[in-house]
């Protein structure tokens, strides 16, 4: 029980992050399109896990889940201070992609072990949507670096956001 709110606190801070993010961005139409995208899936993803919670008789925890969004503020109001918002925003998005994964991974091994068969089919739902979303970031990861390398050496050009 305890790693599925971990993993629903996880999926608060996600979607904190990523309308952050989204809501920041200014220059870089594609990468918004696709942070709103995965908030989608991420919307689709925290309810999945919370069904979990409530089918075995619990609830989401409302500390967990606080410190989660805390984690998202903090992270938001980081990024607005640096100069290179958009290229730390990827890289922090990349992070807690991975952490997702691992996450999930860790939560299908579980439910499998004790025949959580709803459970373990939500961890397998979920789980090619976080691969798939960590690879895109990575693999996007230059090129968004060198959009803002030269957005940042092009005078009258915002390359922050």
């Amino acid at each position: 029980m305890d790693w599925l709110r971990d993993a629903h606190a996880m999926e608060q801070q996600a979607e904190q992050m990523r309308k952050a993010q989204a809501a920041r961005i200014a220059h870089y139409p594609q990468r918004k399109a696709r942070i709103e995208q995965h908030l989608e899936e991420t919307l689709g993803q925290r309810r999945l896990v919370e069904s979990c919670i409530e089918r075995l008789g619990g609830s989401p925890s409302v500390i967990k889940d606080a410190m989660g969004k805390l984690a998202a503020f903090g992270q938001a109001v980081g990024g607005m201070t640096t100069s290179d918002e958009i290229v730390k925003g990827a890289m922090a998005s990349y992070v807690l992609e991975t952490l997702e994964i691992a996450t999930c991974t860790a939560l299908l091994g579980a439910a499998r072990t004790v025949g959580d068969i709803e459970t373990q089919r939500v961890c397998e739902q979920i789980l090619p949507q976080e691969q798939a979303m960590a690879d895109r970031l990575l693999a996007h990861l230059p090129e968004l670096t060198e959009e803002f390398l030269v957005r940042d050496a092009t005078s009258g050009v915002t390359a922050k956001k």
